[in-house]
């Protein structure tokens, strides 16, 4: 197999050996960010299809070595605008902070990153994308915001519900 720089290359002169390996090399990866955003595995399939071609389209604007890193953000940006375009509505209830920390280094010991993401998985949609861009991109409150084109409360709002929902699911289980 070729180098990521040479793959790259072959990518900018629109070489389907090139845009092939690409694909190998990262699609699991990137399927794996699509579960994080997608309702379900055909939603998934779908974003992973776009993204990669979006890739292959945008891939002159790559001007820096860290590849994956440039193809996360696209597919995370992709996902956003496909759940903008669905218009999913957000709760504006002013949801209390639960008192109890969500831990997660505590629960990685009783519970497999699997079955976490199987929780996450299972919150409803605009609980999942906010959980996930706070607590697995790293995005702020405002950057939700913006991004979703929300208030900063109603951020705050659904991350502290997709909490609380994640908590009474894992109390089931305990």
């Amino acid at each position: 197999m070729k180098s990521l720089e040479q793959i790259i290359v072959g990518c900018k002169k629109n070489k389907a050996w090139a845009q092939a390996d690409l694909f190998k090399i990262f699609s699991d990866k990137m399927y794996g960010v699509c579960l994080y955003y997608s309702e379900n595995k055909e939603d998934a399939e779908d974003l992973l299809h776009d993204g990669f071609l979006h890739i292959f389209a945008n891939i002159d604007k790559l001007s820096h070595d860290n590849v994956e890193g440039w193809m996360r953000k696209t597919f995370v940006n992709l996902a956003l605008m496909n759940f903008r375009k669905r218009k999913v509505l957000f709760a504006d209830e002013a949801w209390q902070e639960t008192s109890e920390a969500f831990l997660v280094d505590d629960l990685q010991v009783k519970f497999g990153a699997d079955e976490l993401m199987m929780l996450v998985a299972s919150l409803p949609p605009q609980y999942k994308l906010v959980f996930n861009l706070y607590a697995i991109e790293g995005f702020s409150h405002k950057e939700i915001a913006e991004t979703l084109q929300i208030t900063e409360s109603t951020s705050k709002s659904n991350l502290s519900r997709a909490r609380v929902i994640l908590q009474e699911k894992l109390n089931k289980v305990y």
